[in-house]
């Protein structure tokens, strides 16, 4: 089968959807699919090293078993590092004109959203959705939608308005265009269909490749001995630096557990984003800048090992469809502590792999220390083991595999036949 992946955002840029990306089309190819995936193109932060930088991204894109097709993108970026997608992406456009391929699967609803239901209707495709953002919690990040103190009411009333009305009714008319639409949890394909979506909703959540359930007890012990900082406890928790990810609940729930139980543990945070500067002043107001590592940016590869290092896991983010970090620590065998939210609620089993909890301190910290009792804490390592086995990425490719082949059946095109097959097909038609 030939696929074509459509993304708003690839890899160098770091983020779940990326990772969910480029591991399902590597299972795919591992299966003897063709995956083509067409990405942005990406110019980095500093011009003087600009072209090294694209050698680096050309170098990584030849290097994979998937096929990646750069187009073009705008030179302003978002301030989380996104990049807008180019107007016309011409490279998409003629790669198809050039070729036939199966099925269709867009990752985003904007920008290359259209252009994908665009590119089905024009060839008879399938057109495969996954939802991997709630949009409507990602605002900020456009300039003349920022709310903050100097905000007029009439503006707080324009985005609330966008919010609640503009982009439930786009995923609606989005969703009820393709053919078929893949939920990361069944809370996310829960909420979609109150958008009042007809199109079938799979689950289908992002996997783990076969890596991640091998441990390294070596390096897990060597990222110990470093970070700990000689304490008992070593925390860990990986997401990128924005404001959706709720880091300024997660540092204050650090100071009350500190207050609650002593200092005899270290947090590492793994990951980067525009709000690292704010959230360092943040440990040093709180008084905690001594137990907090901001580690930056880990490649994916290595970030399994750092969470077997640690006892751990510690999630508040309120704004994940799945939480692809949430399976990597289970697969790691290391229990998690979150906030309840979409995403967490459905890898979560609270009380066996870990505790979910209300958005407060006092509850948050006293679930930490619960979860690191003796009595507890082998029980949920076992759990969270077990956890992860359901989110192996080469059994996912396979159930991805015959939801493609469902998609292409309903537009009555037989996907998987060779071309002996369907002139057998024919033949028998005739007789």
């Amino acid at each position: 089968m030939k696929i074509a992946m459509l993304t708003n955002n690839y890899r160098p840029f770091v983020g779940g959807v990326p990772v969910s990306v480029e591991r399902q089309a590597q299972e795919l190819v591992k299966l003897g699919h063709q995956v083509t995936v067409f990405a942005p193109t990406y110019e980095g932060d500093n011009p003087e090293e600009a072209e090294s930088f694209q050698e680096k991204i050309l170098e990584a894109d030849a290097g994979s078993p998937e096929r990646v097709i750069r187009y073009c993108s705008q030179k302003k970026k978002m301030d989380n590092g996104m990049v807008y997608p180019g107007i016309y992406p011409v490279e998409i456009i003629e790669t198809f004109e050039r070729e036939r391929f199966d099925c269709i699967h867009v990752h985003h609803p904007m920008f290359v959203g259209p252009w994908a239901l665009w590119l089905g209707r024009k060839y008879g495709l399938p057109v495969i959705y996954t939802y991997h953002t709630r949009y409507e919690e990602y605002l900020h990040y456009i300039p003349c939608l920022r709310i903050n103190e100097r905000s007029t009411p009439v503006k707080k009333k324009a985005v609330e308005w966008i919010q609640k009305k503009v982009i439930p009714s786009y995923m609606k008319w989005f969703c009820n265009r393709c053919d078929m639409v893949f939920a990361p949890s069944a809370g996310m394909q829960q909420m979609i269909r109150g958008y009042g979506v007809n199109t079938p909703i799979a689950i289908f959540p992002t996997g783990l490749d076969d890596s991640y359930f091998r441990r390294n007890v070596k390096r897990a012990q060597e990222i110990r001995t470093e970070y700990s900082r000689g304490k008992k406890h070593l925390f860990v928790t990986v997401s990128r630096l924005e404001k959706e990810k709720n880091y300024g609940f997660l540092l204050r729930g650090i100071a009350e557990l500190r207050h609650e139980a002593g200092d005899d543990f270290h947090v590492l945070i793994i990951g980067d984003g525009s709000q690292k500067s704010q959230l360092k002043v943040g440990t040093s107001i709180l008084g905690i800048q001594d137990m907090v590592t901001f580690a930056g940016n880990i490649p994916n590869d290595q970030v399994k090992d750092y969470l077997s290092a640690a006892d751990l896991f510690l999630f508040a983010s309120k704004s994940e469809t799945q939480g692809i970090v949430l399976a990597e620590a289970m697969a790691a065998g290391t229990p998690v502590v979150a906030v309840h939210a979409t995403g967490a609620d459905d890898i979560v089993e609270d009380g066996v792999n870990g505790f979910l909890t209300e958005e407060r301190e006092e509850m948050w910290a006293s679930k930490i220390i619960e979860a690191l009792k003796k009595e507890n804490y082998e029980g949920m390592r076992k759990a969270a083991l077990i956890s992860g086995e359901n989110y192996r990425s080469s059994s996912l490719a396979i159930y991805e595999e015959m939801l493609y082949n469902q998609c292409g059946f309903r537009k009555g095109d037989r996907l998987y036949e060779t071309e002996e097959d369907r002139g057998e097909r024919s033949a028998m038609a005739v007789r």
